[in-house]
């Protein structure tokens, strides 16, 4: 994709500082992964690391779960999903209550699988 520079962004305060060199690595069970970024790294000629706090983070938390709940055929790429950005916050006042016995992202999920 002839990237250069990327930024990521993760929830993972200690993560976020340990990659950057900032803390110590005291948890071994981390340094795997801790040498597989910095080798990815490598790849780019700038990288920049940013820590956003999960509760900062709710959507993207929770396409996260929803990810981790779906298997794809091809596992090297997943199909994007178009987020729309809008300028405002949208409020919802009421929110009728599910009468099915499905959890709250059932319809996303199938929405995901099916594309229904």
């Amino acid at each position: 994709m002839n990237i250069q520079e990327l930024l990521v962004i993760g929830d993972s305060d200690i993560l976020v500082h340990q990659v950057q060199g900032e803390w110590a690595m005291k948890n071994t069970k981390i340094l795997p992964y801790l040498y597989h970024v910095q080798e990815l790294m490598k790849r780019f000629t700038k990288v920049e690391f940013k820590h956003v706090p999960r509760v900062q983070n709710e959507f993207t938390d929770a396409l996260a779960t929803l990810s981790s709940m779906m298997q794809h055929p091809d596992k090297n790429f997943i199909d994007p999903i178009p987020v729309k950005i809008h300028s405002q916050p949208a409020y919802c006042s009421h929110i009728e209550e599910e009468t099915d016995e499905n959890p709250w992202f059932h319809d996303i999920k199938e929405y995901l699988a099916k594309r229904e």
